[in-house]
């Protein structure tokens, strides 16, 4: 039997024979309709384009693609330099592409990225949508996860056990007296968002602190739904003592929205944040976090996108975070007074 061409798979689709082979060779300048049709055509002939687009990535870029979550973001501010400067010291330039927390910004960066034949590519994803990031598993461009991953897409990762860090900070707030304990949550179609809150609710029954569900609101990792959600915890009728942001750009509209409101960090409400930023330490008080190595999370992805260049298939990684502990959260609970009602100007002016 004579071995499928891509004139086939291109007579198969109904295209040019030129158009099926930017398409298995992943050029995304196409059209939807003629990508799928042409992936069709070449399950259905059972055509393997493996050996065709190594070839044709024979010479290399000497380029990375990196896609970040949100700029804006210091973590992953922090994280860009580190794998930039990590893959300059392997011979790679990078290409940094900002998802800015939407899919489908991630998928039009990853379509350039492929596009411009990088060597691999390095990504934090956006939700658990696998369109696109997919499609870089099926083209065979060698991909890490790093920070956050989807289930069922299976590259080599890492990212940072939440758990311990998150165990320590609520042991932490309820040996201070803490019994409600606010939290601010991430978005739950990202894996972050999902953990951090898992291990919130473990070490709160652990503890055996309130459960109230109103303890928690949901935010979205940028700083806007920070306040957001400090403007609704305090709001309760049993408000909390003590809150806790998932992530650093979350605390940081917490830490604006407190001020306005003229409650004293660390005197009238402990304040805890998920991420340590170098600032963070410099505030008056200083805040207490959980903190992970970002250097260290760079650099093994640099790691293992290398070795998965070269072909290896290398163990994902699973990185420690531990409490530390500021003035922020470090005076034992007392009569605290609660903060006045948000005036419509606090809400009209939210953290950017």
């Amino acid at each position: 039997m004579n071995a499928v061409t891509i004139k086939d798979v291109a007579a198969r689709a109904g295209v040019s024979a030129a158009t099926a082979s930017r398409v298995l060779s992943g050029n995304a300048a196409t059209s939807e309709d003629s990508r799928r049709a042409v992936e069709q055509a070449a399950k259905d002939l059972d055509f393997r384009p493996n050996l065709q687009a190594r070839a044709l990535r024979s010479t290399r870029s000497e380029t990375i693609g990196l896609l970040v979550s949100d700029v804006r973001n210091p973590f992953f501010a922090d994280l860009a330099h580190t794998v930039e400067q990590a893959a300059l010291a392997e011979g790679y330039v990078t290409l940094l592409g900002n998802a800015n927390e939407r899919a489908d910004q991630q998928n039009r960066y990853l379509d350039t990225l492929i596009a411009r034949r990088v060597d691999g590519v390095i990504v934090a994803p956006q939700g658990d949508d696998t369109g696109t990031v997919q499609q870089l598993v099926d083209r065979e461009v060698p991909t890490v996860f790093v920070d956050r991953v989807i289930p069922g897409i299976d590259v080599p990762s890492v990212t940072t056990d939440s758990s311990t860090g998150i165990r320590q900070t609520v042991e932490h707030l309820a040996a201070l007296g803490h019994t409600r304990i606010g939290y601010i949550a991430g978005p739950q179609s990202v894996s972050t968002g999902r953990e951090r809150f898992d291990a919130y609710r473990e070490a709160v029954a652990a503890a055996g602190l309130s459960e109230d569900p109103e303890l928690v609101v949901f935010g979205d990792f940028q700083a806007a739904s920070g306040s957001a959600g400090v403007t609704t915890l305090l709001a309760l009728d049993d408000p909390p003592t003590a809150i806790f942001a998932a992530d650093s750009l979350m605390a940081v509209g917490a830490i604006g929205i407190l001020g306005r409101l003229g409650m004293r960090v660390g005197e009238d409400i402990a304040l805890v944040a998920f991420d340590d930023i170098e600032w963070f330490s410099l505030l008056d008080p200083a805040l207490s976090v959980v903190a992970h190595s970002v250097e260290d999370m760079g650099r093994v992805a640099v790691d293992l996108l290398r070795d998965v260049i070269a072909g290896g298939t290398p163990r994902s990684v699973r990185l420690p975070s531990e409490l530390i502990v500021r003035a922020s959260s470090a005076t034992p609970i007392r009569s605290r007074r609660r903060a006045a009602p948000p005036r419509p100007a606090d809400q009209q002016h939210p953290e950017h």
